[in-house]
């Protein structure tokens, strides 16, 4: 794997590095011990995949506050999508910022997203799927979000937002 940082502080994005032959490839898309001589949080505790029928569907910004915060590693294994880290860690230099991946089936890029910052994701695709690997299990209690479109953070979605939940919607924005 080649782990490549991003402006954001503990926000790496990572490419398998495939090993070719006349059958295709294979390659690696987690390693714990690798994960964990790069800084990154190497527990993996749940799996979940999101289906996404349109194009233009915005999921987030999503995160567990403490005591249940969690890392994300983010992988499109169908289709493609625009993948947003928020840094909402008040004690971090780039809190407040954001990053942004084009993550896809064909491209095979993760984005790793650590404790205390906000997820969001918009499909560029329609039939879109993406797998995450979470380094703690949900807490409804613990679960929180923030507008996806809230000028504390100014992100840019490169498409038009088509479909989006009513809770996504009635988010709030941020306080921190």
């Amino acid at each position: 794997m080649i782990f490549k940082r991003t402006k954001l502080a503990g926000v790496i994005e990572i490419h398998v590095d495939p090993r070719n032959d006349e059958r295709g490839f294979f390659a690696r898309s987690w390693c714990e011990s690798e994960f964990a001589s790069h800084g990154l949080n190497p527990r993996l505790v749940q799996c979940n995949i999101s289906f996404n029928a349109r194009k233009g569907t915005l999921r987030g910004i999503h995160y567990q506050d403490e005591p249940y915060r969690e890392a994300k590693l983010v992988r499109c294994t169908q289709g493609a999508i625009y993948d947003v880290a928020v840094d909402l860690r008040p004690d971090s230099t780039t809190f407040r910022h954001w990053v942004a991946a084009v993550l896809s089936a064909e491209n095979r890029h993760m984005l790793y997203i650590p404790e205390g910052c906000g997820h969001a994701l918009l499909t560029l695709t329609d039939n879109t799927e993406v797998f995450y690997q979470m380094s703690e299990f949900y807490h409804p209690e613990s679960a929180r979000g923030v507008r996806f479109d809230d000028p504390a953070f100014e992100i840019v979605w490169p498409e038009k937002i088509e479909v989006i939940s009513e809770r996504d919607r009635k988010c709030p924005n941020f306080e921190g």
